[in-house]
Parts: structure tokens; C-alpha cells; sequence
């Protein structure tokens, strides 16, 4: 029941992150690629071009995250596990623990910083795009992150469970 219920989160999570990303990479690349057009044919610039990248920039990081642990690529130090092999699961589940509980913490303090930037009504410099919009992204990261690494344990589970049952 709980793989099922992981498999859909799963499929819902990998439709929005690739379609916003594909979208915010494409809106960015569409406006950067116009601004130097106009800047070398035209001898004019957009100044909402630079913001919209940093803003995208910004976006496909913190979106990134959850596809960045899904496909197990986060950034990690391995010389203990390579010095001492047996130490690599509970180094792995370490890992989660201190992923989900950062991802935690981002919720938290994500949605505290999103409702205070809703409070202050700040907008952007040039687009004028309010920024709880941007800060509203932290706590659906912290989500996000917080999913995946639900789901890697839960198949890193099975898969040792897996391989002790073949073992025997």
C-alpha cells in the first residue's frame, strides 16, 4: 500500500519538476536570446531579461533539489565508506535522516519567510513580481525533498531486504 501511494507522489513530483523546469529554462533562454539580439542588432537592451534569469536561476535550484536526490546525486563525501565498507548503510540512512530533517526545517522557516514577504507586499526591482512568489518556492523544496528522501529509504529498504532474503 505505502509503494503504491510512494509511486503516484512519485509521478506527480516527476511531472511538475520537469515540466517547471522545462518551462523556466525555456522562458529564460527565450528572453536572454532576444535581449542579445536587440543588443547586438538593435543597440537596445531589456533590463527585465536579467532579472527573469536570476529569478529562473534561482527557481531551477531550489527545484533542482528534489531531482537532484531522486536520481542520487547529491554531493557526497565517501572515504569512510571506502575505508570501512560495512559502515555505508547506516552512513546512507544518516544521510536521509539529516536530508529529511533539513528539508523539515526548510518547510519551517520557508513558509515563515513566505508569509512575512506576503506581509510586506515587496516586490521585485524591474517585473514587479511579488516575492513571496520567489520565497514561496523554499517550503514546496523543503517538500519535495522531503518526498524523495522518503522514497529513496523506503527502496533502499526493500532493496536490502531484497538481498538478504537471496542471500539466505
Amino acid at each position: 500500500m505505502f509503494g503504491k501511494i510512494l509511486k503516484i507522489v512519485d509521478k506527480v513530483l516527476t511531472f511538475f519538476e520537469e515540466w517547471t523546469l522545462f518551462i523556466a529554462v525555456m522562458a529564460a533562454l527565450g528572453a536572454l536570446f532576444v535581449n542579445v539580439v536587440l543588443r547586438y542588432g538593435f543597440n537596445y537592451t531589456l533590463a527585465w531579461s536579467e532579472e527573469l534569469v536570476r529569478e529562473v536561476i534561482i527557481y531551477t535550484t531550489f527545484i533542482g533539489l528534489g531531482v537532484a536526490i531522486k536520481n542520487r546525486s547529491m554531493i557526497k563525501i565517501d572515504a569512510v565508506v571506502q575505508l570501512v565498507p560495512k559502515l555505508k548503510m547506516p552512513l546512507v540512512y544518516f544521510s536521509n535522516v539529516v536530508t529529511i530533517i533539513f528539508a523539515l526545517m526548510m518547510m519551517y522557516y520557508g513558509s515563515k519567510m513566505a508569509v512575512m514577504q506576503a506581509a510586506t507586499h515587496q516586490t521585485t526591482i524591474i517585473m514587479d513580481i511579488p516575492l513571496v512568489y520567489l520565497y514561496a518556492i523554499i517550503p514546496v523544496t523543503g517538500v519535495t525533498m522531503f518526498c524523495r528522501t522518503i522514497q529513496i529509504m523506503y527502496q533502499d529498504y526493500h532493496e536490502q531486504r531484497a538481498a538478504r532474503s537471496g542471500a539466505k
